[in-house]
């Protein structure tokens, strides 16, 4: 560890953790709970003399039965484990630290092996849902989300991201479920036992379980597709024959895919996230399914994960952006190889405006726009998330190849970084060490404190991107959006010239930037909704949730009540927080219809909802939130 992980108790300065081992089965109980019981074990390398206890992260919810130290692996020292005194202490409103005492000190070189047996399922990082939050509706469904701290709930464990390990697990789930696991091999054996190993080291945070009613369709070579049995068919026609093109072009410009499979596990609708980078598995949300392959690309980001985070990690979450800028960029450099640069040149505007619009509503100088944020003792990482890693920190990667002033240059040196530190969690003062290293010229002439773009700068200081990429390749895409937008606007609108105006061809981040423009400019003149949805159906009716976000808030702009049940089966049909939040803030600041419809719906959606969604939701409304 470069420095040490201000959100993790663990003794990482202390022990290498070499391969954690859990042995868990799995049970559901009603309504929309459950637990985990097994063990976790550790294999561990001392690091330091006179070293006499180990601390782990832990939860308040994890209950520990006992721990014990036992023989190494293949050592001829057989015998029953040897019981270990072990407390709980405090740490952090997200979690506890387990201090276990060893027998007597150790030296450095010590190998050991601890057994932790436990009991979980009631902390943060397991989610149970109840069947009416599943597609299916039938049966109950489990899954751990692990980043940013809080697979600490799921398993006693070194919560930082600063260490990295193997893993291995045997899952035992109930009858007719099914296990999956981010790792590279899945074995079911008898009663309905599943094997996992991951032989390449990952951070805690990656460690993934979902237990569900769940199915597999092969896509590609390397590639399949799970989800519920009623979704798979729908998976399996979005994504057959899609990922492999997304991964070959990764491959080419950032060198070997080592994960060997690369499966997307569509999730229930109520899943509030995007999507998640567990190696091996990502897991997604069921609004990528709109039935034209309109939303395919969306994962392109998470494969980009599977070099730049994954691979390559940041030592502590300070340095998300690390994570989370150079996955941007290669998110859009993938995108430039197959779609164009025109293209990905208005989905990068579409990010800048993001960007704009959170520094607007936090202010310029607000701490968390630094990419280097300084994380304080009980903070937790996840109260840091916004867009700055992402967007300021794409703009910091694109600055790093303007200074090289060579794309295939800088494909190779993004090559050299990814191979330079893979396995291996690093600051950005590596990173930039690396660059200036690997560009003995650029170091030459001083490029890390040039006035007003100094690499410092960059990291340290909050406020809008010193530089921005050239997007003006863009324009040819964006100019035809803005001017069909002012047509709507107008008071004397021209219909001739709408219908002139062909979108027949316009995808969906043109027609994202489309709709946005006329959402600032609603509430548009008498009628125009009306005409709009009539005259482009492939809008109005479509199931790209990207779309029916944007209709949603349009027909809400301008109190197009004839339409508002598109509004109500948006928010039946999803729980992803990105789509339902703004919805419901529309419709509260909307007419008294919008009102009574966004109380109405939630009292109808409320339990197929995550319980963070439905008390964001409860703000919004004004109504008291329950306790998590």
């Amino acid at each position: 560890m470069a420095a040490r992980d201000a959100a993790s108790a663990c003794s990482a300065d202390a022990f290498a953790l070499r391969h954690l081992h859990l042995a868990l089965r799995v049970a559901f109980e009603a309504p929309g709970g459950g637990g985990l019981r097994g063990s976790v074990r550790l294999e561990l390398r001392c690091l330091r003399d006179g070293a006499a206890e180990l601390v782990l992260d832990a939860h308040p919810s994890l209950e520990v039965e006992g721990a014990a130290l036992a023989p190494p692996p293949g050592s001829p020292r057989a015998g029953a484990p040897r019981p270990l005194a072990f407390r709980h202490r405090p740490f952090a409103s997200y979690g506890s630290a387990l201090h276990v005492a060893l027998p007597e000190p150790l030296s450095c070189g010590d190998a050991l092996v601890l057994e932790i047996a436990y009991r979980a399922g009631g902390g943060p990082g397991v989610c149970w849902l109840t069947p009416e939050q599943t597609a299916g509706k039938q049966k109950p469904y489990m899954y751990t989300q692990g980043q940013a701290v809080l697979n600490r709930s799921f398993f006693p464990c070194f919560d930082t991201p600063a260490v990295k390990s193997t893993y291995s697990a045997v899952i035992k789930v109930p009858d007719g479920f099914t296990a999956v696991m981010s790792a590279i091999t899945w074995e079911k054996q008898k009663d309905n036992t599943f094997l996992f190993k991951m032989p390449h080291p990952i951070p805690s945070y990656l460690v993934a379980l979902v237990v569900g009613d769940i199915v597999s369709a092969e896509v590609g070579p390397r590639s399949r597709v799970w989800a519920e049995p009623c979704l798979i068919e729908a998976a399996k026609k979005e994504y057959d024959g899609v990922i492999e093109e997304f991964l070959t072009t990764g491959e080419k410009l950032f060198g070997p895919y080592v994960w060997e499979r690369y499966d997307v596990l569509f999730m229930p609708p109520s899943f509030p996230f995007g999507g998640m980078e567990n190696p091996c598995i990502t897991f997604v949300t069921p609004c990528l399914l709109a039935g034209d392959r309109s939303l395919a690309d969306v994962i392109i980001h998470e494969i980009s994960h599977s070099w730049f985070g994954n691979l390559v990690t940041n030592a502590h979450w300070g340095e998300f952006w690390l994570n989370e800028g150079f996955t941007m960029y290669a998110q859009r450099r993938i995108t430039k190889e197959i779609y164009g640069a025109a293209y990905t040149c208005l989905e990068a505007a579409t990010g800048r405006a993001l960007l704009r619009q959170h520094m607007d509503n936090t202010g310029e100088d607000h701490p968390l726009n630094k990419l280097r944020v300084i994380l304080e003792p009980g903070v937790d990482p996840e109260d840091t998330y916004n867009e700055t890693p992402y967007e300021k920190g794409y703009c910091f990667v694109s600055y790093l190849a303007h200074l090289v002033g060579d794309q295939s240059k800088f494909d190779a040196f993004l090559q050299a970084y990814v191979n330079q530190f893979k396995f291996q969690s690093i600051t950005a003062d590596d990173a930039l060490e690396f660059y200036l290293k690997y560009f003995p010229e650029l170091k030459k002439k001083g490029v890390d404190t040039i006035p007003g773009f100094e690499f410092d700068r960059w990291l340290n200081t909050p406020g809008w991107p010193p530089y921005l990429p050239d997007l003006s390749p863009g324009e040819e895409l964006m100019k035809p959006a803005e001017k069909l937008a002012e047509l709507w606007a107008s008071r004397d609108h021209n219909m001739e010239a709408i219908k002139a105006v062909d979108i027949s061809a316009w995808k969906t981040f043109q027609l994202v930037y489309f709709l946005d423009k006329v959402l600032g400019k609603s509430p548009l003149p008498d009628g125009n909704t009306e005409k709009m949805s009539n005259l482009y159906p492939k809008i109005s009716k479509a199931q790209n949730a990207e779309l029916r976000l944007r209709w949603c808030q349009i027909l809400l702009k301008n109190n197009h009540d004839a339409e508002f049940d598109k509004v109500k089966d948006f928010l039946h049909s999803q729980g992803k927080q990105k789509y339902t939040l703004p919805i419901y803030r529309a419709m509260v600041s909307g007419s008294e219809s919008a009102r009574a419809l966004a109380v109405e719906t939630f009292s109808a959606t409320a339990p197929q909802l995550h319980v963070n969604v439905q008390n964001y939701v409860k703000k919004i409304l004004g109504l008291k939130a329950e306790e998590n």
